[in-house]
């Protein structure tokens, strides 16, 4: 008897496709990353005091936890203070990244040159813009004459609005977000990569049949061009999250604190559960972000 030829779906062979791009990290996860992990975890569940020839690890069961979420003055605020910023910018950055993408999928001349304009944050975010900024003389004495001048344009701006009475909160977020357009910029440039290759994908006849039917421009866009780049949104999102929280090169106030405590303090496991407190935070957010944007993702074979 024949045996029976086993056909394999492309849903499967795309399963196979992305196992296997992904197997570099799982293996570099498992040899590299995977004990310090666990150590830092269990760190954070004990007392350590380094010696002269090691650590001395004392369990104090939550303790640690108590302390990083009641006893510290510092780290509760920062810790607020980060998820709402968070929030912000990554609505930002979905946003601004989603239309630049669509302009860059536009036909016109020079589209090459602007694409690899938008994505020059992302070679530069690695550190060289950030050692120019930091180590400029030039750079430094215009920020130092700006400040002294006192010329604060939306602080002025906002200082008015405040005045009138007119939506003090909802503008300051708006002003929040203003002041924190260089980073939203910065920040942007994988997510307007990954999303413009979304709107390559769609194919024109898509939106002939649309024009035949007498659909405008903005129904095309809300019934073609944004399901068919939904599932990209969730992607982005995550991106964007995991970004944001892992960034060390701007004002973090809790990876300052967590530093602070480690390197000033020597208390490590305090350090550690203090770690562990913040992946729990963005690991719950990509969570529950994930859970809403999946609603209204439509997936396409």
């Amino acid at each position: 008897m024949a045996k029976k030829k086993h056909v394999r779906t492309m849903r499967s062979k795309n399963a196979v496709t992305g196992y296997l791009f992904i197997l570099p990290f799982i293996i570099g996860f498992l040899m590299f990353m995977l004990k310090p992990m666990a150590q830092s975890l269990m760190f954070s569940f004990e007392k350590v005091t380094p010696g002269l020839t090691g650590f001395t690890e004392t369990f104090v069961g939550i303790q640690n936890y108590k302390f990083a979420l009641t006893g510290d003055p510092d780290f509760p605020r920062f810790l607020v203070e980060e998820i709402g910023t968070m929030v912000t910018n990554s609505l930002a950055t979905l946003v601004l990244s989603f239309v630049i993408a669509v302009f860059l999928n536009q036909k016109f001349k020079g589209r090459t040159f602007v694409r690899a304009v938008f994505f020059l944050p992302v070679i530069l975010s690695s550190g060289v813009l950030f050692g120019l900024e930091t180590n400029n003389d030039l750079m430094q004495s215009i920020s130092t004459v700006a400040n002294e001048s006192g010329v604060n344009l939306t602080g002025t701006l906002e200082d008015i609005l405040r005045l009138s009475g007119i939506g003090t909160r909802a503008f300051s977020v708006v002003f929040e977000i203003i002041n924190g357009v260089y980073d939203i910029i910065m920040a942007s440039g994988i997510q307007i990569i990954v999303f413009l290759s979304g709107l390559q994908t769609i194919s024109p006849s898509m939106y002939e049949a649309a024009d035949m039917e007498g659909c405008s421009r903005w129904e095309s866009f809300w019934k073609i061009t944004f399901p068919m780049v939904s599932p990209l949104l969730l992607v982005n999102c995550i991106y964007t999250i995991i970004d944001f929280f892992m960034k060390s090169d701007s004002e973090n106030g809790v990876l300052d604190r967590i530093s602070e405590v480690m390197l000033a303090n020597l208390d490590y496991g305090l350090s550690a559960a203090m770690s562990w407190i913040y992946f729990g935070v963005a690991i719950a957010l990509i969570g529950i972000t994930s859970f809403i944007i999946s609603k209204g993702v439509h997936y396409y074979e």
